[in-house]
């Protein structure tokens, strides 16, 4: 399989999972986390995924039906549709009506059957590092969790401060100042400078 990578603003995202198991409270959770608002249908929803349902979740214990990718109440149209549940005939029904709507899909336990796969993710802050490894989930999760050892909150300060600094420099006009302070402060020793705690006191000058 040849992946295109792209990250989606979570916050502009309306899910559907079709299934209410293990897997589909593990897509649901990370859909959330992200931001994203999340309708779960599934006939025998788990005690898992029934304690998901709030604010930006709904949870809906019934047989999938394809009106269920485009309900009226929806704020606007589904982005994403992932099919998890363990009948391939249902999933080959969440696929077909997904791509009728133009939908992006994932069938979790066939990733070739979709049109994308979720990627093995280690989250610190805003850093947002992502592995897939050509369909073998193992692989992909034991990089991610290597990547993950040394990514830690460290650079979640460190990006969160960065970008304050863009945002004020850019809201102020300054582009140029900007440009010179990423010259300065994400060079060839960034994560030196991250894991050693310079770059915050390099950033202080910028301040």
């Amino acid at each position: 399989m040849s992946a295109y990578p792209i990250a989606l603003d979570g916050a502009r995202v309306d899910a559907v999972i079709v299934g209410g198991g293990a897997v589909a409270e593990r897509k649901a959770k990370a859909l959330l986390e992200a931001g994203a608002r999340v309708r779960i249908v599934a006939s025998s929803p788990s005690a898992g995924v029934r304690d998901l349902a709030g604010a930006r979740c709904t949870v809906e214990a019934r047989a999938f039906a394809p009106a269920d990718l485009s309900p009226n109440e929806t704020p606007g149209r589904t982005t994403i549709v992932i099919a998890a549940t363990d009948r391939a005939d249902v999933n080959a029904r969440v696929v077909e009506a997904a791509r009728a709507l133009g939908a992006l899909v994932n069938v979790a336990d066939d990733p070739g059957a979709g049109t994308f796969v979720t990627l093995a993710t280690h989250r610190a802050g805003d850093l947002v590092v992502a592995v897939t490894a050509g369909g073998v989930p193992g692989v992909a999760a034991r990089v991610r969790d290597a990547i993950g050892a040394r990514f830690d909150a460290r650079y979640a300060k460190a990006v969160s401060a960065l970008a304050q600094l863009r945002r004020r420099l850019l809201d102020a006009g300054s582009r140029d100042e900007w440009r010179q302070a990423s010259a300065s402060l994400v060079g060839d020793a960034f994560c030196e400078a991250v894991e050693n705690g310079t770059l915050m006191q390099e950033l202080a000058a910028w301040h």
